[in-house]
């Protein structure tokens, strides 16, 4: 599930594959920029923001993009097969002479002037692993609303970007707190440092293949049934004490806790 970590790869891969190279072909394929060319121009860099993707090309222009649940960019060497999915399904096409990058299943997809890219990213808070990050203004802006869900000040980006479902989950149960309790009553000591931990979660994940939440548990790490404290652990044992983990929704999303490790009120 694409979160913030998942993201910065993806602009890895990106800038990887298309920064410095001139753009041989450039597909838009959403109505509104469906006429919009890009060939010819060089892409100059491509930069994460929270979970939002800037492909910043020669001319002053921005390709914004956002993956939400289930978008995804695929990179392929020229004249390798794609693989992301079915033709309906492609949203960009951006390729130079030795790389083919495809955006499938895109929710959001929009081409505008670098200078404007405030208007894209410009309401989200600090970012866990952006350069702008500031732990100080992250946790003022979480307990702006003190009788807010702690789940959903977590998800809310104009608190702090990069937290998606799954470090929702894990950042609740490593502060011992139900996503339903009221951020406000979270002692203060917890709240400061739940920002930190965030910020070591995304940190300790922002290159690994396989994200990983959970302390290690043998000589060679966490099993893969063991990466995660909670997050798609429903009726599974909890790691740390073998109660059985539950889920219900919340904000139309599912989510995950142990009734006996976390406190607060529940779904």
């Amino acid at each position: 599930m694409p979160e913030g970590d998942t993201v910065l790869q993806t602009a890895g891969r990106l800038r990887t594959a298309l920064a410095g190279q001139v753009l041989t072909r450039s597909d838009l394929r959403v109505p509104r920029f469906a006429t919009a060319d890009l060939t010819g121009r060089t892409v100059l860099d491509v930069v994460s923001r929270g979970k939002h993707l800037l492909t910043r090309v020669e001319g002053g222009l921005t390709l914004h993009s956002h993956l939400r649940m289930d978008g995804v960019w695929r990179v392929y060497a020229a004249g390798e097969r794609w693989r992301g999915g079915p033709a309906h399904q492609i949203r960009a096409i951006l390729a130079n002479a030795e790389h083919t990058a495809v955006g499938y299943r895109l929710p959001v997809l929009e081409l505008l002037r670098t200078r404007d890219e405030d208007r894209a990213v410009g309401h989200l808070g600090p970012d866990l692993l952006g350069p702008d990050w500031d732990p100080g203004t992250a946790l003022r802006n979480l307990l702006t609303d003190p009788g807010r869900p702690l789940g959903e000040a977590l998800l809310d980006q104009r608190n702090l970007a990069g937290i998606g479902n799954i470090y929702k989950a894990e950042l609740c149960f490593l502060a011992r707190a139900t996503p339903w309790l009221a951020i406000g009553d979270l002692p203060a000591t917890t709240a400061a440092r739940l920002v930190t931990t965030a910020k070591q979660l995304l940190e300790a994940n922002r290159d690994r293949p396989m994200r990983t939440t959970t302390t290690t548990r043998t000589p060679r790490g966490p099993g893969p049934k063991e990466r995660l404290w909670v997050y798609g652990r429903a009726d599974r044992p909890c790691l740390r004490c073998g109660t059985p983990i539950r889920t219900a929704d919340q904000d139309s999303r599912p989510t995950y806790w142990c009734p006996r490790c976390q406190s607060g009120p529940t779904g």
